[in-house]
């Protein structure tokens, strides 16, 4: 144990984040042991997930911190292999929650697919922590790869479902299903900040396997959270139908040959591109195709959801450099003053925790004076956001000379403006895709909402190769470069989109929908685990 006079800038920021991480165990284990079944006005089990998803979170976002790192350094991949890897990797994360939800909802029932994604990352995690000697010529690195096939498979059955869970604790028209909302979201970003701080730590300071050894501890302690609170869920997020046993352990083994598809997918990262471009395209057809058998205005809303998908790879194959070449360029090129680069990583869901409550007062407020900007609109205002961020590290870096750390505080201002964009379009998004979905294509539509993310993840990968120039290896003067181009490409865009907003938001029909022609009631809350869901009213856009 070192000496607290000793103590760095990195060693108080996790000494930190773990009094607040312990602060909040102690207010949940408060929260859960109370005799009587509501807390704060909620019921106990509210708090169990809470809690669980806290931990999953802590135990994803600190290994994503990591990964990159231990691409480059210890597998010794270079820094363009390395991003595609990254893309690939999180592109799959984002995929398979649709086929994970899908089985829950006819088969298995949201708890036991819960149950069993949190086994699969468990052990995902701890298959991380074994390092083996490094290098691709390691034959440990097939472990590496096991250990991200089952944190892939694991996450489609845990992502979305755990949050359903929270919904069905609350009849459909109780007023407190958006304060139990916002409180579950408080866990996802505060286990995304936590752990991303924490297992970052570890990972720099300790070694590799520390780090990864925390996420999962984090993850097994979540999985302990939920088994043990499965009382206080009230029976919900049970089986829609008697579930015999043999079909049960049939999807489970589903899930098992998922992992060694993965596990070949994730090696292969061309064959993701390639496979997603083909299911996209087909997506695609079949949208249109159902789209002309509609009357007019909901075939008009599902040209407007369309659109608003279509910017969706552009957004985030820009917004994911955070977690590969940003990432990077943080740990060779800024003044860190002593702060390991992966720590950084916990600025995005800190500014969340602290501005998602601002924007929805704020669309709230510009709602009831007429003045709140549409979905589209909203849209551009976003990518133009994001553009600026990768500007202001640009301007920063040519601020100093060529050979001097760039200043952390352009680091923060990047995460700010990428912080901002975010919130204008992820939840709008999301609450778009709920409000302006036929029923019968509901769950399509929010398929393709994330299928969409997932290749904007992927497009992140092959962004973040760019950097590398010809021989792989990040430099300073390119990495610059690419992020002076999709800065200015993200702005004009996104002042596109603001021009021609007026006209798709005449296609989405706003006042003329009802209850009985959209999806579900917050379908989109089905999917609220990501720190960038802020769960927003944005219903002021009908008389703006």
């Amino acid at each position: 144990m070192k000496d607290i006079a000793l103590w760095n800038q990195g060693d108080w920021i996790a000494g930190i984040a773990s009094i607040v991480l312990i602060m909040f165990l102690a207010l949940g284990a408060y929260a859960v042991t109370r005799p009587q079944p509501e807390v704060g006005g909620h019921p106990k089990g509210l708090y169990i997930l809470f809690f669980a998803e806290m931990w999953e979170r802590f135990s994803y976002y600190g290994m994503r911190a990591l990964l990159i790192f231990y691409l480059t350094q210890h597998w010794l991949f270079n820094d363009s292999a390395s991003n595609i890897v990254y893309g690939a990797y999180v592109s799959l994360v984002y995929i398979t929650p649709v086929l994970g939800g899908w089985l829950a909802d006819r088969y298995l029932g949201q708890r036991k697919a819960v149950l069993f994604g949190a086994i699969l990352l468990t052990f995902g995690h701890f298959l991380m922590a074994f390092e083996g000697t490094g290098g691709q010529n390691d034959p440990t690195i097939n472990i590496f790869w096991l250990a991200l096939s089952f944190i892939i498979v694991g996450s489609g059955f845990l992502k979305a479902n755990i949050s359903v869970i929270v919904g069905q604790l609350y009849p459909r028209t109780d007023v407190r299903r958006d304060g139990a909302y916002t409180i579950f979201y408080m866990g996802i970003n505060v286990g995304a900040a936590i752990g991303t701080i924490i297992a970052g730590y570890l990972g720099v300071t300790l070694g590799w396997s520390y780090g990864f050894g925390a996420a999962g501890i984090g993850m097994l302690l979540g999985l302990i959270v939920f088994i043990l609170g499965k009382p206080l869920l009230l029976g919900q997020g049970e089986a829609p139908a008697p579930l015999a046993r043999g079909t049960e352990f049939s999807l489970y083994g589903v899930g098992i040959a998922a992992i060694g598809v993965m596990w070949v997918l994730i090696q292969y990262q061309s064959v993701v591109g390639g496979l997603m471009l083909i299911s996209g395209l087909a997506l695609l057809g079949y949208v249109l195709y159902e789209a002309f058998k509609l009357e007019k205005e909901p075939r008009e809303r599902l040209f407007a959801i369309l659109f608003l998908i279509a910017l969706q790879p552009l957004f985030w194959g820009l917004f994911e450099q955070a977690g590969g070449s940003l990432n990077l360029f943080t740990d060779r090129f800024v003044d860190l003053q002593g702060v390991p680069a992966p720590i950084f990583q916990s600025i995005n869901p800190i500014y969340i925790i602290v501005l998602a409550p601002i924007f929805a007062w704020l669309w709230t407020f510009l709602g009831k004076r007429g003045l709140e900007p549409s979905t589209p609109a909203k849209f551009g205002l976003g990518l133009m956001q994001l553009g600026f961020g990768f500007l202001v590290l640009v301007w920063g870096a040519a601020s100093v000379p060529a050979g001097t750390l760039v200043p952390v505080i352009f680091l923060f201002g990047i995460y700010l403006f990428h912080t901002t964009g975010e919130l204008c379009l992820s939840p709008v998004g999301l609450s778009a895709m709920n409000r302006l979905s036929p029923r019968h294509l509901a769950s399509l539509i929010m398929g393709a909402w994330f299928f969409a993310t997932a290749g904007g993840n992927y497009v992140a990968g092959m962004i973040g190769a760019a950097t590398g120039g010809e021989d792989g290896a990040m430099t300073r003067e390119a990495t610059m470069s690419i992020y002076l181009q999709i800065g200015w490409i993200a702005i004009g865009v996104g002042v596109v989109v603001i021009l021609i907003s007026r006209f798709v938001k005449r296609w989405m029909h706003l006042d003329s929908l009802s209850d009985d022609n959209v999806g579900d009631d917050m379908l989109g809350q089905s999917e609220l685990a990501q720190p960038d869901a802020a769960g927003i009213d944005t219903s002021g856009e009908v008389r703006s």
